[in-house]
């Protein structure tokens, strides 16, 4: 893996794009994205040269958000490809073999499986097919699963930002803008498509922790882009409901079960239970893609669990003994019965309930 490092002094939603293919990288492109471990201090971006440098960088958050990993996922069945340069006899199974490995990155985002199983899909139907050609079928079939994403998240704002009112106060937890995604982002499109029309509102950022995806990325994302936010620590939000300052609640998701269940960066469940005992409508904003309609609910949903570490401190700073034990669980679920409507690209589901889910998604 290389990388190259610039402090970025102003990028927005519009321009802002988290992952992409290089096709003038390398012999024949790379897959190159923002380090987003690195945000907000260094705009740093990465080249991936090999499939393990594609697997370490989902693994470790260089890119993370359920969508950009399902995009950074069909690239790296393509850079398998590349590495490998199987025969013409060879490139199925290099193909299924790299998706197998892939998918031990991280549990929980179905966006993963979802980009991985359409790549076995493509790769199946094109039969006897010579490497060069099948590799270039599959680059062009990543390329579109970026593009959708891209138009799925557009949409999404389209469909949602009428949720937003002048003058609402609107909390959001974690990150679920344009890093999160191929581009515009899906929670944070609503504000971005509401902001493109002159709407005037607040964004209450949470911090999350323990990565402070809220701190690092939401809060850079928005005042990059010029929409007024404020971030606040996670223990601050019961408070800032009770104060009134607070109209809607909208986050992202990882993973959406039949019954629309989501589950979502842990500390959702949480603000999801504070939104409903203060009356606030809590909305979540996903592509059709995050659906996982082959689990019931959201007790399937599986669980990420990450190092103790992540929450004994921050990066240098250690603020817990170095023995303590420590759960971290990456997310958590929050049940239908606390979600107002889920903003497709499709449109929004609400009431949300499992019938309303089937006929949305068609």
């Amino acid at each position: 893996m290389t990388q190259s490092t610039q402090i970025q002094s102003h990028t927005s939603s519009e321009t802002l794009r988290p992952i992409w293919w290089n096709p003038e990288a390398g012999a024949q492109g790379l897959l190159e994205m923002i380090d987003q471990t690195r945000l907000p201090g260094a705009f740093i971006t990465i080249q991936c040269e090999s499939i393990q440098s594609v697997w370490d960088a989902i693994k470790r958050l260089s890119v993370r958000g359920a969508p950009a990993i399902g995009v950074a996922a069909a690239f790296g069945v393509v850079t398998a490809l590349d590495e490998a340069a199987p025969s013409d006899d060879a490139w199925l199974d290099c193909v299924n073999r790299s998706a197998d490995y892939l998918a031990t990155s991280r549990p929980t985002a179905v966006n993963l499986f979802w980009a991985l199983d359409r790549m076995r899909r493509r790769a199946a139907a094109l039969g006897r097919m010579s490497f060069a050609d099948a590799r270039s079928a599959l680059l062009a079939e990543a390329q579109a699963i970026r593009d959708e994403d891209a138009a799925m998240c557009r949409a999404i704002g389209e469909h949602g930002q009428r949720l937003i009112a002048e003058n609402d106060g609107v909390l959001t937890h974690c990150n679920a803008g344009a890093l999160a995604t191929a581009e515009y982002g899906t929670a944070l499109a609503l504000m971005y498509s509401a902001h493109a029309r002159r709407r005037k509102f607040h964004v209450f950022v949470d911090e999350t922790r323990p990565l402070l995806q809220g701190a690092r990325l939401t809060a850079w994302e928005l005042h990059q882009a010029g929409i007024d936010a404020q971030l606040i620590c996670d223990n601050m939000a019961a408070s800032v409901m009770k104060s009134g300052r607070i109209q809607l609640v909208i986050t992202g998701a990882d993973r959406i079960a039949a019954n629309g269940d989501a589950a979502n960066k842990i500390g959702t469940y949480g603000v999801a239970v504070l939104a409903a005992a203060h009356n606030i409508p809590f909305y979540v904003a996903a592509p059709s893609s995050t659906f996982d309609l082959s689990l019931a609910d959201g007790d399937g949903i599986p669980i990420e669990y990450r190092e103790a570490d992540e929450v004994r401190g921050f990066g240098a700073s250690v603020t817990a003994p170095k023995d303590m034990p420590c759960l971290n669980p990456a997310f958590d679920v929050t049940p239908a019965r606390l979600i107002r409507g889920i903003v497709t690209e499709k449109g929004v589901i609400s009431p949300v309930t499992r019938e309303n889910v089937a006929t949305m998604l068609g």
